[in-house]
């Protein structure tokens, strides 16, 4: 597994002819992954052959990351089954910085992929911050996504987090 640092393809070292292939023109996340050496720290906090991971551009909660396949797929069961394997690990490996960088308890893992023009897989990895009001506990923790520009984390603080996380995987 590679971090953002690294050189190479995994490492976001360039696109490839046939990831290119696999991606859709009107889906945010492939749009997103063929300019991934372009992307700020915010949107590629890790990447991997099969995931690219960013921290949630419309959440209010700090370190809430997604987790994303670098080629588009619907639903978990067309991931091969080494990016299965890898998502495990790369979900253990988030939650253990996430309690470093951001003090989380655990983490919460949710995956829909509903909404319109976000039906590329993704999996949410949520920090279970220490003292959460009641509100904002288990499924409650929706209520910290789609903010608005004035409760979001601000894409600085973002970069931060990323450059922090991508510090303690390195």
């Amino acid at each position: 597994m590679t971090s953002r640092g690294g050189g190479g393809a995994a490492a976001g070292g360039g696109v490839d002819a046939a990831r290119q292939t696999e991606l859709v023109d009107d889906c945010y996340n492939c749009r997103l992954e063929t300019r991934v050496d372009a992307l700020p720290p915010r949107e590629r906090v890790v990447l991997t052959d099969h995931w690219r991971v960013a921290h949630a551009f419309d959440a209010a909660l700090p370190g809430w990351l997604v987790m994303v396949p670098r080629r588009h797929v619907l639903a978990l069961d067309e991931l091969p089954e080494a990016a299965l394997a890898e998502m495990g690990v790369l979900q253990g490996r988030l939650t253990a910085a996430l309690r470093l960088v951001v003090g989380a308890r655990k983490s919460y893992v949710m995956q829909f992929s509903e909404a319109p023009g976000f039906a590329h897989l993704h999996v949410h990895l949520v920090p279970r911050v220490p003292d959460p009001p009641d509100d904002r506990k288990g499924p409650g923790v929706l209520g910290w996504l789609g903010a608005g520009d004035d409760l979001r984390v601000p894409d600085d603080v973002q970069d931060s987090l990323a450059e922090r996380l991508a510090a303690e995987l390195a």
